[in-house]
């Protein structure tokens, strides 16, 4: 199955190589497809409609002339269309103008379509479809920063990143979240809902214009500064690309563009996703090939993106899109006919592609499903991503919270989801993300307080024993994940502070109500609430491992999981993490395993005052090691993991050389 896959996409490369311009040129089919100004400020129009019988451009340029303006038939499908410059020789269609083509269909019909390549798609007020906006402003360069070593990630949408009941801007998100992202030691932004989508409760999941940038956020121009300003502060920004389906909009989306029901995608039953009601794309089209290699390309070179979030690969790779079916790992799952062989080789050949445009181009898999070889080279057979996100772990955080009491917490099954990954395939760990936060869910915060947070979070009270226990476990739930859990961490925006309650975008159910699509940064800027605290928690966090580099390091060495203590301990890059889970208990002179011997101090501990703890270590202490064997290491220190009641904590120590 994989051999096979490997030589479909050599035969993909060849055809791509003997083409005009090789996949150089392929890959930039942008500069073609919908409109180009060229040298003399003529414009160019080509679309890609083989379905239709004539197809006309109409738009404000022409007063909506339905039929001045014919497109040319050209082979395999293709139409064309050039006009001349104005007198003044400026472009014939002014800048931020509306355009439409009119597609006369082989029954007769006649339809208003918007380019499948438009770079620019909005609606007015009271409209509920998107137009076809010409855009074509001067472009600015944006520099990228280096790859980073260690990736921690802040995943973000722009709509959301206010406490404002409303959809908060581009320039919002540069002006106040640009500088709580470097704050909290994130170098890395994965921007989700910015390809335009129709439906905005549809998370920006359900697109319809895939070269445009969201217009509810703002302009072209201010994702692009907002891009800029990022790589000014060294974070690297990823795009959350859909490349999985799209959207069933007629009006302003791809499906049948050109009254075909099949044009970009299969035609029924295969191209149609029955739980996400939404189309599927023909990867073995050329022009579908060559529609969405160059849309990657595009967000590249236009927005200066520095890589991409894939999202659906599990629906991509098979042709039963995960619907109905578990995976426990037998290799039977991955290898057989139920691989949908067209869009794996998509995926190998966009992966070969970026990588050798873009050597430090950085791609991440949203499969649940764990395909052997997602994140190896596509030189060795695999499918070339750089990282898959650890999907299991936040779905075990929530089913502990939901099921166990404290005392049932088990220890070897928490390791055993943490560290269940190939080695040599890069994972993504998170405690939560956007999925745990929506609608029929909440944040992990809230589960572990609730009601309590709306009453209970001010520093002038004593904590009560659900927020002292939520407090706690929020932080060392996040190290955890973060030192044992992958090559890479995420958080979902506001989460870092334990944003309460869940999200839920206006729609019809909610009385269209912003009041859960927002961001309650408000909480963290209020000085006496304890997100603060969290917040801290969460930047010392990020900056501990931008020194130490753990992310970049082996796989850590577990050399504690004991169920009766409640306590995991393991070291990685040479540095020791112990983590005390125990409800009751507190433990003096606890002997913990350590490999390098010399002396040890307490770098981040949270039990720390600064970060809601009870401040009862003493960072000034010097831990030496003893030359004692201990669960599989040489050397051994013995440590204070130190309770009241319910009261949980972790501590991270560095190692010294005497």
């Amino acid at each position: 199955n994989n051999w096979n896959s490997y030589e479909l996409l050599q035969k993909q490369l060849l055809r791509l190589e003997e083409a005009e311009g090789g996949f150089e040129r392929f890959t930039r089919s942008y500069e073609t497809f919908g409109v180009q100004r060229q040298p003399d400020n003529s414009l160019f129009f080509q679309e890609w409609a083989p379905g239709a019988e004539a197809l006309f451009l109409t738009g404000d340029f022409n007063g909506w002339d339905k039929f001045s303006h014919p497109y040319t038939k050209k082979p395999f499908g293709k139409w064309e269309l050039i006009l001349p410059p104005k007198h003044d020789k400026s472009p014939a269609v002014d800048h931020n103008t509306k355009l439409k083509v009119v597609v006369h269909t082989k029954d007769g019909g006649r339809l208003y379509r918007n380019s499948p390549w438009a770079k620019y798609v909005n609606r007015e007020e009271e409209s509920v479809i998107y137009n076809w906006v010409h855009w074509d402003p001067p472009s600015p360069i944006h520099p990228r920063p280096k790859k980073p070593t260690s990736l921690r990630i802040y995943e973000a949408h722009v709509g959301i990143a206010s406490p404002e009941g409303k959809v908060a801007s581009y320039t919002n998100f540069t002006t106040n979240m640009l500088p709580r992202i470097k704050d909290l030691g994130y170098n890395c932004i994965q921007l989700m809902a910015i390809m335009e989508h129709a439906y905005y409760a549809s998370f920006g999941y359900q697109i319809t214009s895939f070269f445009a940038a969201s217009s509810r956020y703002g302009t072209p121009e201010e994702l692009k500064q907002m891009i800029d300003v990022a790589h000014s502060m060294g974070i690297v920004v990823l795009l959350d690309v859909v490349h999985s389906h799209a959207s069933k909009n007629t009006e302003d989306g791809l499906n049948r563009f050109d009254g075909s029901d099949s044009c970009f995608f299969h035609s029924p039953p295969r191209g149609e996703h029955s739980l996400w009601d939404s189309r599927l794309f023909n990867y073995s089209s050329w022009e579908v090939m060559r529609f969405l290699l160059s849309n990657l390309r595009w967000w590249m070179e236009e927005y200066c993106f520095d890589g991409f979030r894939f999202d659906g690969v599990t629906s991509m790779l098979y042709h039963h899109h995960g619907i109905g079916s578990g995976f426990s790992g037998d290799y039977s799952e991955y290898f057989g006919l139920q691989v949908d062989e067209e869009s794996l080789v998509y995926l190998m050949l966009a992966n070969h592609i970026l990588h050798t445009l873009y050597p430090d181009c950085i791609t991440v898999a949203e499969d649940v499903s764990g395909m052997p070889a997602l994140c190896r080279g596509v030189e060795e057979g695999g499918l070339g991503f750089d990282y898959r996100l650890a999907m299991a772990i936040p779905d075990k955080w929530i089913q502990i919270l939901k099921e166990l009491k404290d005392e049932d917490w088990d220890m070897g099954n928490i390791v055993h989801t943490l560290t269940n990954r190939r080695y040599g395939e890069k994972c993504i760990a998170y405690a939560e993300s956007h999925d745990q936060a929506l609608v029929g869910d909440k944040s992990l915060a809230f589960w572990l307080m609730d009601k309590e947070m709306y009453t209970n979070m001010s520093s002038l009270i004593a904590m009560t024993p659900v927020i002292d226990r939520g407090i706690q476990l929020h932080k060392m739930i996040r190290l955890l994940t973060h030192g044992l859990g992958g090559e890479g961490y995420l958080n979902f925006i506001g989460n870092e502070f334990g944003h309460p309650e869940w999200l839920d975008f206006p729609r019809e159910g909610n009385n269209q109500s912003y009041h859960y699509a927002r961001r309650q940064f408000n909480l963290l800027d209020t000085d006496h609430l304890r997100y603060s605290q969290l917040y801290a928690f969460d930047r010392d966090m990020n900056r501990t491992e931008d020194k130490y580099g753990w992310l970049a390091a082996p796989p850590a060495f577990i050399s504690a999981k004991h169920e009766g203590d409640k306590v995991i301990v393991f070291d990685r890059a040479n540095v020791l993490f112990i983590f005390n889970f125990h409800p009751s208990k507190s433990f003096q002179d606890y002997r913990v395993a350590v490999e390098v011997p010399g002396k040890y101090k307490i770098k981040l501990d949270s039990d720390e005052a600064l970060y809601g703890g009870h401040g009862r270590l003493d960072h000034n202490t010097e831990f030496f090691t003893e030359a004692q064997p201990f669960n599989g290491r040489p050397n051994s220190i013995k440590v204070f993991l130190l309770l009241l009641l319910t009261h949980q904590r972790s501590s991270f120590v560095e190692q010294q050389q005497s």
